[in-house]
């Protein structure tokens, strides 16, 4: 009892202990990750002019997009794709706003209209867009699925930010007119025309190896030209692949296993031999290839001409008869055993015309389909006895029931098509029939009246059912891959990476200049958790690290960080070597020429005199020299008969003489050139006008520190 009290006595003494104790461990953390002192919160993705997009709201915007883009695209592609998106519509917005303009409720409902004016759910029966049938939609839609509702409202956002789009740009646009002036020096910048006579001291004439440049050079150029040489934060990574690929024994091992179906003949794991039916002699070819081989590949029982078959072995497997095999052979990563079937001729190609009757669950029928697949069927049954009594009915029924919107206009018409374009049941009605064949057939779409019109010559096609393995490495081969990589991760990470792969005669392959939101390692494809290991804060330079890549494995090590400011002097040197050679070439000819005239300068220079006519300052071109905006400016300001002092190109240094000023054809009116300085200005509207606006923005990105990647 007297602790206790003594502990009740001391209460608030022991609440300010545990606070101090808290409050230093928040400290420590904070401390620990300097970000949370110095930037926006974690969960902060980006702010651009000022607005905020945070984690959850871009994350749910990837997550949307992936779906719609679907597997193939990577979730650092559909992460670029929004950030994009994001960036653009932060950045007009501001000026939307700058501006005070808006989509209101009346131009909402035009841009619906135009939006939609092709949608069939949204026409009446004369074909034209019905307003009330938009707002019943909406309503309905609002009163049934809030995700549905939800996802309408993202769209009506995206098309106001359309509008609101298009009206800034044409806004820009009605800004940008082409005066008569204008018009005029477009003229003379064209007509204008100046011959001359010159002579090039090209820079080729000077060896490179003469011309000094060094480092500070290099640094001089960079730091006076510092907006050209900014880069981003990047790292440079070397590694060495481990394949896990199937050896030779792999293949032969697959091949033999393929041997005992041709033969007939299997051995078990612990040597005994059973006897199975040869492939040739299989009657139930699909239960065979499926379950008792356990094929790679399914069979599949459609049909296919000689340029369907493997380009390679087309020939051999073409020509089989009914019932023989062809392989064991090696094709797209398998080893296969092909066998012909079945054998039958079919029409090269088919012309045919439907009607397409869909009912509720079908693929791809619209939310205004409402009958059953029972009543669909009643229907397709009942216009077929019609149609087969008056075809002639057939385009009018097309107008009336189909819903297959990409034959309406051509009479529900396909014209000449080869075979396995349709889904399947759909071609197997129109290959295996004839010509002025009506049925009713039911797919995946609905159910399908076709009538077939026409049927182009028949020939040879074979079903094929194959036996394939895919070529894979066995576990043994997997086993020796892991212990090489593993060896190799363990002995570089004890040595040095370069000798211990040059002993074990291993490929190091260099990736330099990875910046921090890349995804992708050349030679290995999607890799971002190496890229992200590289630019870790705990990832210092010669560490080395394994990572399971698809078909075996990769061992990096870290060769250098680059932080984000000026170019290096090193990483720079490509770029600005050629630009400093050049002006130093310059100032070396420059130093050695005195002479005045260009028959004296050619003559101390070993070259020629020569011409150049009808030269105009819209295409600063000399002919024999190529583009030489300074000289050809430096001609205009020549007169006729002048010659120029020397002229530092592109391509050396020259000396020129004016021989004749021919002026453009004085024009009563130059609108028509005034109105392709207007086109051409619009014309750089639609390509630099965003990105100059996106320049001047603030934009600060943090998915790097939000690792949202």
């Amino acid at each position: 009892m007297a602790v206790l009290n003594k502990i009740r006595q001391r209460s608030l003494f022991l609440i300010l202990i545990i606070a101090l104790a808290l409050f230093s461990f928040v400290l420590a953390d904070l401390f620990k990750n300097s970000d949370a002192l110095t930037s926006k919160s974690q969960n902060i993705v980006a702010t651009i002019n000022g607005k905020d997009i945070s984690r959850e709201e871009f994350l749910q915007k990837v997550e949307g997009l992936q779906r719609q883009l679907g597997p193939n695209a990577t979730n650092t592609q559909v992460m670029n794709r929004v950030w994009d998106q994001e960036v653009r519509q932060a950045v007009m917005e501001t000026q939307f706003e700058e501006l005070g303009i808006s989509v209101e409720q009346d131009q909402m409902r035009d841009l619906l209209r135009t939006a939609l004016a092709t949608s069939p759910e949204f026409l009446n029966e004369a074909g034209l867009f019905d307003e009330n049938k938009l707002n019943e939609y909406i309503a309905n839609l609002k009163e049934t699925s809030a995700p549905g509702y939800e996802s309408w409202i993202g769209y009506e956002k995206q098309l106001a930010f359309n509008g609101l789009n298009q009206n800034y740009f044409n806004m820009v646009k009605a800004g940008l007119t082409g005066t008569l002036s204008e018009g005029e020096l477009e003229h003379k910048l064209e007509g204008n025309k100046v011959d001359i006579k010159y002579v090039q001291v090209a820079y080729a004439s000077i060896p490179d190896s003469v011309v000094q440049v060094s480092k500070s050079d290099i640094s001089s150029y960079i730091n006076d030209n510092k907006k050209q040489y900014e880069v981003e934060a990047s790292r440079d990574i070397r590694f060495v692949e481990f394949k896990e690929q199937a050896s030779v024994e792999d293949e032969n091992a697959i091949k033999e296993e393929l041997e005992t179906y041709v033969k007939g003949q299997l051995v078990d794991e612990r040597g005994r031999k059973d006897t199975i039916v040869a492939f040739s002699k299989v009657k139930n070819n699909e239960e065979y290839i499926n379950s008792i081989a356990s094929s790679d590949i399914k069979f599949n029982d459609r049909f296919v001409f000689k340029s369907s078959l493997p380009t390679e072995f087309a020939e051999d497997i073409y020509a089989l008869n009914e019932g023989e095999v062809f392989g064991p052979y090696k094709h797209d990563g398998f080893f296969k055993v092909s066998k012909v079937t079945a054998v039958k001729q079919i029409p090269d190609s088919v012309k045919v015309r439907h009607i397409l009757i869909p009912f509720i669950g079908a693929q791809s029928a619209t939310p205004e389909v409402t009958q059953t697949e029972a009543e669909a069927k009643t229907l397709a049954d009942s216009l077929l006895t019609v149609l087969k009594r008056s075809r002639s009915k057939f385009p009018e029924f097309v107008k009336q029931f189909s819903s297959d919107q990409g034959s309406i206009a051509k009479e529900g018409r396909y014209d000449w098509h080869p075979y396995n374009t349709m889904v399947p049941e759909f071609n197997d009605f129109e290959f295996d029939g004839k010509t002025g064949d009506l049925g009713v057939v039911k797919t995946v779409f609905g159910f399908h009246i076709i009538e077939i019109e026409g049927q182009k010559e028949k020939k040879k096609a074979v079903q094929v059912g194959t036996i394939a393995r895919k070529i894979e490495p066995s576990e043994a081969t997997s086993d020796k891959v892991f212990r090489d990589a593993s060896s190799f991760e363990i002995n570089a990470g004890e040595g040095d990476f370069e000798t211990v792969a040059a002993e074990n005669k291993f490929n190091i392959r260099p990736v330099n200049g990875i910046k921090v939101l890349d995804e992708s390692i050349p030679g290995v494809g999607n890799q971002r958790p190496i890229v992200r290991w590289a630019f870790q804060d705990e990832t210092s330079v010669g560490d080395i690290k394994r990572f399971n890549v698809p078909g075996g494995y990769v061992i990096a090590q870290l060769v250098a960080q680059h932080e984000a400011g000026l170019m290096s002097v090193e990483d720079a040197t490509a770029k600005v070597l050629p630009v400093i050679r050049k002006e130093k070439k310059a100032e070396m000819i420059r130093s050695r020429v005195s002479a005045s005239t260009l028959d004296d300068l050619a003559a101390a220079e070993s070259t020629s005199v020569r011409t150049a006519t009808g030269i105009n300052m819209k295409n600063p071109t000399i002919s024999g020299a190529g583009r030489e905006p300074l000289v050809v400016g430096a001609a205009f300001g020549l007169d006729e008969g002048e010659t120029s002092s020397l002229i530092d190109g592109e391509k050396g240094v020259y000396m020129i003489q004016v021989t004749k000023v021919t002026p453009a054809v004085e024009l009563d009116n130059y609108q028509a050139a005034a109105n392709r300085v207007e086109q051409q200005k619009s014309n750089v509207v639609n390509s630099k006008l965003y990105n100059a606006l996106k320049e001047s923005a603030e934009i600060e990105d943090n998915r790097a520190k939000t690792q949202i990647q």
